[in-house]
């Protein structure tokens, strides 16, 4: 790829934007207009939900264009599992109340099925213990008179059949699971990174609620597994073998096969308030934005060298503004958002892969399965800065979806975003995450009054978009010390504070007002504006050991790999510091690009990995 075409590419973002900006602040949603989008959207959920319960249940998934229903994951009741924390959110307390009832009589995991480890966590682990949380809690509102945990010990029971996939010489654990048997034989040894790393928050979780440590420690082993095999300059791969710690897909990008992963590290430490995962994240986070960002799209890197090997959009990476939105670093999430919007403007949808050389859908990356990540980040966008361009942004996307993809059960894949043909599938995570966070969204804009904005305590959102909260029995309360100090228990140590007081809610900051995650006792990472590098919030510093000394995180060699039943890690006694491999260096609007030799290699890309990991993230 020519300098010239990407730096062509880095200017038509800018032009976009000043567009769309002339056209949000011509044509902005009033508040009524907020509300009947918001009703809108309830109807669009239940249109979906009532299709799916009519025609498909208790299979997992519906067919939205033939009235029909299939088991595309486990045979579990995916779609009505999914839903459950959505009812709940929309205050339905009748169909929450009778669908716990229903999954408390009938599910069972005691069958033979093999399932993918990361999909039956997110999807069917987190939606079971989010309601559980909801179903038992007076504070929500929606407590069930006649629920006995009943959620909580099938999400034991679920949890305990997973735990096989992870007994691996490395950690990591393999990408699929028989809820039987185990994992079989043959099973496959490689497995995606976010697939091994995006099981922090449900385990965690699940650990605490039933006071057996099993499940958040190999969860936490996982994330260990692969972050001690990144590269020198903190970028993890896309691929890994589970018994080698071999990566066989070196391109690092914050989307397909390793999205998630990022999320889950914040999100981990938002939740739990685990210093590890924000110092992982920290690393994680500013090497990404030094090697992955040119401004403002991403592209994919060789993890070693950081040379260019993928200039491409990929739906997956939508989420990252929003995640930026979280770690306070906003000025960067709303190029990124505006640049990613106008992918979204320009078909009506936005494809699984839009070639940033050629301007155009990537070949055999043309369809919209109906994704929530941009959505996503345009509620956090908006609930940071109240800016009504996102408003504008949502309701573009509505009149797209009732448009182009709904069908008479439902909705449906878009199978070409070119000419909008309809497939007849349509994912669990349209109702657990596309309408959810439309519906936030427009009414955050009216005036929210929802468990999340108003209820009892903070939500981080799972992956998969399911309400978990930070109630005492989750988040455990320690007083620990953060990355850089952030947050020191150390008698006479002077600290100044770059938060948040506790006593407060919110507040104003550059004009935007961003919400508390936590009361007072703790402090937030994720409410003040920061640099890219996410220094710490408070300023001062913890004596002794350094973080890397104090965890262990040190490098795995891969240069000589053992065999595996000989895996071991050569720890170093000092982290080694990001290489000078930068290629992409962006000054003000100007960028010089050392591309890779090979400038074939996204063509090279094998078809397996790139349909790996296909089914969320």
């Amino acid at each position: 790829m020519k300098p010239s075409m990407i730096f062509f590419v880095l200017l038509l973002p800018s032009l976009v934007l000043g567009i769309l900006i002339r056209k949000t602040l011509a044509e902005s949603v009033s508040p009524e207009e907020a509300k009947q989008l918001r009703d809108e959207v309830r109807e669009m959920f239940y249109h979906a939900f009532n299709g799916y319960m009519e025609n498909a249940f208790p299979l997992d998934e519906l067919r939205p264009l033939s009235c029909g229903g299939e088991d595309s994951l486990g045979g579990y009741a995916l779609t009505l599992v999914d839903s459950l924390d959505t009812l709940a959110l929309l205050g339905d307390r009748e169909r929450f109340a009778t669908s716990v009832e229903w999954i408390a009589k009938n599910l069972r995991f005691d069958i033979n099925k093999t399932v993918s480890l990361f999909e039956t966590t997110i999807r069917v682990l987190g939606g079971l213990l989010s309601a559980h949380l909801i179903a038992s809690d007076y504070a929500t509102g929606m407590r069930i008179p006649a629920y006995d945990n009943q959620l909580l010990h099938l999400s034991e029971d679920l949890g305990r059949r997973l735990l096989p996939a992870f007994e691996t010489p490395t950690g990591i654990p393999f990408g699929s699971v028989n809820l039987l048997l185990g994992v079989d034989e043959n099973e496959s040894k490689i497995t995606s990174t976010a697939g091994g790393g995006t099981l922090t928050l449900e385990f965690g979780i699940l650990s605490r609620l039933t006071k057996d440590p099993v499940f958040e420690q190999v969860a936490k082993n996982a994330v260990h597994g692969l972050w001690t095999r990144r590269s020198k300059i903190n970028l993890v791969g896309a691929h890994i073998n589970v018994f080698t710690g071999e990566w066989t897909q070196k391109d690092a990008g914050i989307g397909t096969s390793i999205d998630s992963f990022y999320e889950y590290l914040l999100k981990a430490y938002l939740l739990f308030g685990d210093e590890e995962y924000l110092f992982i994240f920290q690393q994680a986070y500013e090497a990404a934005m030094r090697y992955l960002f040119t401004d403002p799209w991403f592209v994919e890197v060789n993890m070693d060298s950081a040379a260019i090997v993928w200039p491409l959009f990929n739906s997956l990476q939508a989420f990252w503004p929003g995640l930026q939105v979280l770690f306070g670093d906003v000025d960067p999430a709303i190029r990124t958002h505006a640049a990613f919007f106008s992918v979204w403007k320009r078909y009506g949808f936005t494809p699984e892969g839009f070639n940033l050389a050629t301007l155009s859908v990537q070949q055999g990356q043309n369809s919209y399965p109906l994704r929530p990540e941009l959505i996503e980040s345009t509620y956090w966008l908006y609930k940071a800065t109240r800016d009504p361009r996102y408003l504008d942004a949502g309701r573009d996307i509505v009149a797209s979806l009732q448009f182009g993809a709904r069908c008479p059960c439902g909705y449906c894949h878009i199978t070409d975003v070119e000419d909008h043909k309809q497939e007849d599938h349509m994912e669990s995570f349209f109702l657990a995450e596309t309408v959810k966070y439309l519906w936030l969204l427009f009414d955050l804009a009216v005036g929210p009054d929802n468990l999340v904005e108003n209820g009892p305590y903070k939500y981080i959102f799972s992956t998969e978009g399911h309400l978990l909260p930070a109630s005492p029995q989750i988040s455990l309360v320690r007083e620990h010390c953060s990355y850089y100090g952030a947050y020191c228990n150390t008698s006479g140590l002077r600290q100044e504070s770059h938060a948040f007081e506790a006593s407060k809610e919110s507040q104003e900051i550059n004009g935007s007002s961003l919400h508390r995650y936590w009361g007072s006792g703790t402090v937030s990472s994720s409410l003040a504006f920061r640099k890219t590098t996410g220094s710490g919030l408070i300023k001062g510093f913890c004596p002794g050991l350094t973080h890397g000394q104090k965890f262990g995180i040190s490098y795995f060699n891969s240069v000589d790999l053992p065999q595996p039943r000989e895996d071991e890690s050569k720890n170093h006694s000092e982290t080694a510091q990001p290489q000078s491999h930068m290629t992409v260096i962006v000054s003000g609007t100007s960028s010089v690009y050392s591309v890779s030799n090979d400038d074939d290699s996204v063509q090279k890309r094998s078809k397996n990995e790139l349909e790996n990991h296909s089914l969320k993230r």
